[in-house]
């Protein structure tokens, strides 16, 4: 394969100046953000809607293949495991 021009918009596998414009935007809003205020004006206005919006959520999930293990191992909490029954002969 050739080498891309200089000039190409094709950057190959990733469009690494969109990520990084995307990972600063990011930043900013963090650094600047009223995250209780945005919670607040995201939340649902009525019982309806909220219902609705449980809905929706189901209503995917039901499509789903199921949660992310990773997701649910960073989220279970640590357990010590056991030692009883180790010596159990069942």
């Amino acid at each position: 394969m050739g080498r891309l021009a200089k000039d190409s918009k094709v950057q190959g596998e990733g469009d690494y100046q969109a990520a990084r414009r995307y990972r600063q935007r990011v930043k900013d809003y963090l650094e600047g953000a009223n995250v209780r205020k945005a919670a607040k004006e995201a939340a649902p206005r009525s019982r309806a809607e909220a219902e609705q919006l449980s809905a929706a959520e189901a209503a995917g999930k039901k499509r789903a293949k199921g949660e992310d293990p990773a997701i649910r191992r960073r989220a279970a909490p640590r357990v010590e495991p056991s030692t009883r029954g180790k010596t159990s002969r069942h």
